[in-house]
């Protein structure tokens, strides 16, 4: 996990007009790899080849990628290997704030979807460690892992899913 949750709202909101937009979280295909456009930071067709990768996309707009991240089922526990911003949505020029949020929200609800009480676990860089702990509650598991646990996990679902 490499970007900061810029903030955390009801679904992804636009960033100059404060609208905001109904969301869904589909599978990525072989076909929406051609799709990406220039400036993902992570190789998006190799993770696809590795595992399932989900894709944040505004439910009006299914075309165009918000986000996407993917997941691992370690059979207790969801863990996050990867969740990127589209580039659009990256930097202070970003169109939508709550993507990553909204990202991480899928997973949670996926690892309660798998009966795992909404565990779910990821490997941050260093610097944003504590930006996680303030914004996801998310917890130092080991040196190099962070995790939600169930009572936040159940925040986060609310928030973005309204359960």
């Amino acid at each position: 996990m490499y970007q900061k949750i810029d903030k955390l709202t009801n679904s992804i909101v636009n960033r100059l007009s404060g609208d905001s937009f109904n969301t869904d979280v589909v599978k990525l295909t072989k076909e929406d790899i051609s799709k990406l456009k220039k400036g993902w930071k992570f190789d998006w067709e190799k993770e696809l080849q590795n595992g399932i990768v989900y894709k944040l996309v505004i439910t009006h707009y299914p075309d165009v990628i918000q986000g996407l991240i993917s997941v691992i089922d370690k059979n207790d526990h969801i863990f996050m290997n990867l969740v990127e911003t589209a580039p659009h949505n990256y930097g202070k020029n970003k169109i939508y704030e709550g993507v990553l949020g909204n990202l991480v929200a899928f997973a949670c609800k996926h690892s309660f979807d798998l009966g795992y009480e909404g565990y779910v676990a990821f490997e941050p860089k260093t610097q944003l460690i504590e930006h996680y702990k303030k914004t996801l509650n998310a917890k130092i598991l080991t040196y190099r892992t962070m995790v939600i646990e169930h009572k936040e996990a159940k925040v986060l679902i609310e928030k973005y899913f309204n359960n």
